[in-house]
């Protein structure tokens, strides 16, 4: 309250400047810059309170939390024309690209103009985001490459072989192929059946965002993809793009009105003659006409005061990365249980937190962790309103988690499901033998050394694997059952570890709607009630202590205790930090369909 109090102040005290400084933070009829150049996600990360002054300031990814926030300005403020989109490169995931276009087209629904320069060329990404503006201008020599999607596998059954080490892989349900690239030497039937539904998802929302932006069929445009990639003037030939500009061009036809349509470079006369003056003139005059949308943010961020008093928030708790049990190194982007547990506690036991979106973008898996923090989302949800918001991937573990959420949403391009598990060793007895190393076992009790690597397992030892994989099945089948509300005999022919975009996930039944961050938190909103509309939502991030558990009436061991999942050995196809543990992981192979 103290630090809020002093910060108004100073803010008080500084309002005129902070107004005159947003009096000319956009110029009338000039455009707003959002640069894009690396990664993209879906929420604004915190600011780092205390930065080391020897460490180098780290650029902040672009957020579509953050657009959005800048479109409600642009739309409400009649001075800018509109929204200049200039990207060099994008990185991120299909889900979170889905949530920006929608971003760009509800700024386009509000009224505003949106040009997309991409002064490098154009990708399948760049041209999908790209689809959303009015106009869409490329630098000169570059290429327009919409290629479609594909997926390679490497699979080392071969190598391993060669070097002497023997994979052993188990796994439930006949799509779970996450260990399948230690066995095998192409892909199975029931993996190239699942990618490729996956593939015909992500190709058919590029078709039809780039027949929607382009104004053209569906036949048209892909036969773009067909026939890509194109030189900057072949793509404007065919009305993929609008112009070809250098950058200080692209302000001239900005401030020109010559937007869309194709013009020549200029060049200004050597002799400094009327036509080359006149061009620099608009050219001076264009510059003007440009701002950064951090200089326009901060400036109406500056005219806004903070709360006296703590106001309900919504909580967002954050899935992101793999799912262990402990993240034995840091900096790592993985979704520890312990972390996670925190969160969850922390945020079921605040009086302000009055409900909690689980944002996942996670392809599994630690089976122990994700079962314990299911746990934790189950208690959660029976005293507050809980939505889990799929990002790009949440599959397996991360499906497991958000099992237990009242809604579940996901963007159409979302990978989920793997409902399965699977677990692999890897047997080091020849490769030991050729390097003139030789194992000598004293034991007592009949598998003591069930877990060594030096040797590969016997018919009894295996059938033990496969009843405990039974077991952890049946578990995850219950859960998603349970979550779902459906019997296990309707949830079991949708499981078999295949993973679904989210919109073939929503036919299934295995989520409820589709959408992005803004229509989880506007659903989570209706559960609160019909004063949850000023809520706004905030991470949740618990500190190193962890909250006790709540009370339950009698000690309830976790299910997946029950079945002896804990001291299992091995080390696993994914590397997850889930040493002796099942994972419940999808592969990432598929994930990567660029």
């Amino acid at each position: 309250m103290i630090a809020a109090l002093l910060v108004n102040l100073l803010r008080l005290l500084l309002l005129p400047v902070s107004a005159l400084r947003w009096a000319f933070a956009a110029p009338r009829g000039g455009y707003v810059v959002l640069e894009i150049d690396g990664p993209v996600v879906d929420l604004q990360p915190p600011r780092v309170r205390l930065a080391l002054w020897w460490r180098p300031k780290k650029r902040a990814p672009v957020s579509v939390e953050r657009v959005r926030e800048l479109g409600k300005h642009l739309m409400r403020d009649p001075r800018p024309a509109g929204l200049l989109l200039r990207m060099r490169s994008v990185h991120a995931g299909p889900a979170v690209i889905a949530s920006l276009r929608d971003a760009l087209l509800e700024i386009r629904a509000g009224g505003k103009d949106i040009v997309a320069y991409l002064p490098m060329g154009a990708d399948n990404t760049m041209l999908l985001l790209a689809s959303a503006a009015r106009a869409i201008v490329v630098g000169p020599e570059t290429l327009v490459s919409p290629l479609g999607f594909a997926v390679e596998g490497r699979y080392v059954r071969r190598a391993l072989e060669q070097v002497g080490v023997e994979p052993e892989v188990f796994a439930k349900g006949m799509y779970k192929n996450a260990g399948e690239v230690l066995v095998r030497d192409a892909m199975s039937a029931a993996q190239r059946e699942q990618v490729g539904a996956l593939l015909d998802a992500r190709l058919g929302d590029l078709v039809a965002s780039l027949a929607q932006g382009r104004r053209v069929d569906r036949e048209t445009a892909a036969r773009w993809i067909d026939e890509a990639p194109y030189g900057a003037e072949q793509a404007v030939a065919r009305g993929i793009i609008d112009a070809v500009a250098y950058e200080d061009e692209l302000e001239h036809m900005l401030a020109t009105g010559l937007l869309p349509g194709t013009i020549a470079p200029r060049r200004a006369e050597p002799d400094g003659g009327s036509a080359g003056g006149g061009a620099l003139a608009s050219a001076r005059h264009a510059r003007g006409r440009l701002v950064s949308a951090d200089r326009y943010l901060g400036a109406r961020r500056a005219l806004s005061l903070r709360p006296m008093w703590p106001r309900p928030i919504i909580g967002v708790v954050e899935v992101h990365g793999a799912i262990v049990s402990r993240a034995r190194f840091r900096g790592a982007s993985l979704a520890s249980e312990e972390r996670l547990v925190a969160s969850l506690r922390a945020a079921r036991q605040n009086p302000r937190i009055r409900g909690v979106i689980l944002h996942i973008d996670s392809p599994g898996g630690s089976a122990l962790a994700s079962d314990r923090i299911h746990h934790e989302v189950t208690r959660l949800a029976e005293v507050k309103p809980v939505v889990a918001c799929m990002s790009n991937v949440a599959a397996s573990g991360g499906y497991y988690v958000a099992a237990a959420a009242h809604a579940i949403v996901a963007q159409p391009q979302t990978i989920t499901g793997s409902i399965g598990v699977v677990s692999a060793r890897f047997a080091l007895g020849p490769l030991l033998e050729r390097l003139g190393v030789s194992t000598d076992v004293v034991k007592r009790g009949a598998r003591a050394d069930l877990f060594s690597p030096s040797r590969r397992l016997d018919e009894g030892e295996r059938a033990v694997m496969e009843r405990e994989l039974d077991a952890i099945y049946a578990t995850f089948l219950r859960v998603v059952a349970r979550g779902r509300r459906r019997p296990v005999e309707e949830i079991e022919p949708l499981a078999q570890g295949r993973v679904y975009s989210g919109a073939d996930a929503q036919a299934r039944g295995l989520v409820d709607m589709l959408g992005g961050f803004e229509r989880a938190l506007h659903e989570l909103r209706q559960m609160i009630g019909p004063k949850a509309a000023a809520i706004e939502p905030a991470i949740v991030r618990a500190s190193r202590y962890i909250p006790p558990p709540p009370l339950l009436p009698a000690p309830v061991p976790t299910l997946l205790e029950l079945v002896g999942l804990r001291g299992i050995a091995g080390d696993v196809a994914l590397a997850i930090h889930c040493e002796g543990e099942r994972v419940l992981a999808y592969c990432a192979e598929a994930a990567d369909l660029d």
